[in-house]
């Protein structure tokens, strides 16, 4: 089996199982929704896939909210030297959409009458927290990280 053979399988598996979830739920009459699992695959920097769930239900459990978590990618541009951050959200409004960043995570989340949006990521490259500019537009955020060098070593050698 390759590595992509056995993500596959594994992501072929987890929708079956899904089904399953799905079906208990709604066998409990229960009206609210929609509910979604599904998952993202990119390639890293070093080459290889970087697969990631995403959705509102996780596998093994049932839907516990209402809460949608928005699809994020996360793309560094060393040339510009900056991180941006892209989460869909369609159906708020700018002045919905509530970002905080701290201790190298960025905490999105927006409501408004019938959407809700809530995901927590994990920053890996190290940026000024306190340079970020966001913009929002067609249900898609953006956020800009100033990407920062690491300090060098002060002394001397003797």
């Amino acid at each position: 089996d390759s590595g992509f053979d056995r993500i596959f399988k594994r992501m072929s598996n987890s929708f079956f199982n899904i089904d399953d979830i799905f079906e208990e739920f709604k066998g409990n009459g229960s009206e609210s929704g929609p509910y979604y699992y599904g998952y993202t695959m990119t390639v890293g920097p070093d080459g290889k896939p970087v697969v990631k769930e995403c959705g509102n239900v996780k596998l093994g459990f049932l839907p516990t909210s209402d809460t949608r978590e928005p699809l994020v990618d996360t793309i560094v541009d060393e040339k510009e030297k900056v991180v941006k951050l892209i989460a869909e959200m369609p159906g708020v409004e700018k002045t919905d959409v509530k970002i905080v960043v701290e201790n190298k995570t960025v905490d999105l989340s927006a409501e408004s009458d019938d959407k809700k949006y809530h995901v927590k990521v994990p920053i890996q490259h190290k940026v000024d927290e306190n340079y970020a500019k966001a913009s929002y537009k067609n249900g898609v955020l953006q956020i800009v990280f100033k990407l920062t060098e690491d300090e060098k070593p002060k002394g001397k050698t003797v």
